[in-house]
């Protein structure tokens, strides 16, 4: 109950008099419940006074054993118009003038909500539950810290597999193992090697691994419901011509931004510490992406460290700083932490040192 008081009472602060969720994080966070999601809407219903279920019967039974908030049941035979008529008619005591929806919801989901309160004004998420989302307690935290150990141990696991004529596919198999053998899903595995690493999101593939490759190594899990993310770099063999310089301007792009994250302090100017680095040195144009996201129950959540965003920082967020240069055709460097941000600035959560590998 204790999230819903928070959120109970921010939504009075803001004057938001609904808020409607779909399965997902946002729904898991806040009443740790993991339903089902396919096409059939089913979603929670929360104002500053009642809450309830639109739930298919088909989930019904089941949702029964971990939740007594109540349940308006439809059928796939009678459709969900007439439950959701009556939820809303029985919501007593909110005015529908401002709502907030699920940002993850299905758009006909959401057409849903909206078609049956046309005056309201519409929010997302971001406004109420991600504020909440951003700050996480000492039971969040350490479970991020055992999730960042876990990417410690999964990336020295790919740092092992590394040798010529091994893919990256492989590699990114050991990656999946060592986090399924501590217990963890395994959520993603970036292995870009060669060419590939000057991609930032490339997909894992069958390139075979050779002697002057940069490898770069993006991972992360999920432990008890809270997520892992860390990159680090790897060649094999003595590195290419360039690369020691460009990876000496990628750690000091993390550095500035380490140093410029502190309470008080606006996202925008931790980006803009991590690029004026990268920019100084001539190499804005390869910096193609954003400084940091946020890392929670979710890999990519608020605060989103960007040129762009006025988030105030404060102590208690967790987000990623990672800067990187990508020259096409040569090869990319990305470097990446997980902090909690503290009254005095950045925790590190990884225990892995960001110089690079060199694998012989």
């Amino acid at each position: 109950m204790e999230k819903i008081d928070k959120l109970r009472f921010l939504m009075k602060e803001t004057g938001v008099d609904l808020i409607v969720l779909s399965p997902g994080a946002n729904l898991n966070w806040l009443l740790g419940l993991n339903p089902h999601a396919d096409e059939r809407p089913l979603l929670f219903f929360l104002t500053l006074s009642n809450s309830a279920f639109l739930m298919p019967e088909l989930e019904a039974e089941s949702a029964r054993q971990h939740t007594d908030i109540n349940f308006y049941n439809w059928t796939d035979a009678s459709g969900p118009l007439q439950a959701i008529d009556q939820l809303l008619t029985d919501l007593k005591g909110f005015s529908s003038r401002t709502i907030v929806i699920d940002d993850t919801m299905r758009a006909d989901h959401a057409a849903i909500v909206q078609d049956k309160l046309l005056n309201a004004t519409r929010l997302f998420t971001a406004s109420t539950i991600g504020t909440l989302r951003m700050k996480k307690n000492e039971g969040e935290q350490r479970t991020l810290r055992i999730n960042a150990n876990q990417a410690d141990i999964a990336m020295e696991s790919a740092w092992n597999m590394i040798a010529p004529g091994i893919t990256e596919e492989e590699v990114a198999l050991a990656i999946q193992n060592s986090f399924s053998n501590q217990e963890a899903s395994p959520q993603f595995s970036i292995v870009a090697s060669g060419f590939n690493s000057a991609f930032p999101h490339h997909q894992t593939g069958s390139r075979v691994l050779k002697e002057g490759d940069v490898i770069v190594i993006d991972l992360g899990g999920k432990f008890e419901g809270y997520a892992s993310d860390i990159t680090r770099m790897a060649t094999l063999g003595s590195p290419p011509k360039d690369y020691t310089l460009v990876h000496q301007i990628v750690d000091d792009a993390v550095q500035a931004a380490l140093a410029a994250a502190l309470p008080g302090e606006t996202a925008k100017n931790v980006d803009k510490a991590a690029r004026d680095v990268i920019e100084k040195a001539g190499y804005g144009d390869f910096f193609v992406h954003r400084t940091g996201h946020g890392l929670g129950s979710e890999i990519h959540e608020p605060p989103f460290i960007t040129s762009t965003s006025e988030t105030i920082l404060e102590a208690g967020m967790v987000f990623s700083i990672e800067p990187g240069i990508y020259m096409p055709d040569k090869f990319g460097v990305r470097l990446e932490e997980i902090v909690i941000l503290k009254e005095d600035g950045p925790e590190i959560l990884s225990k892995l040192s960001r110089k690079l590998k060199v694998i012989n």
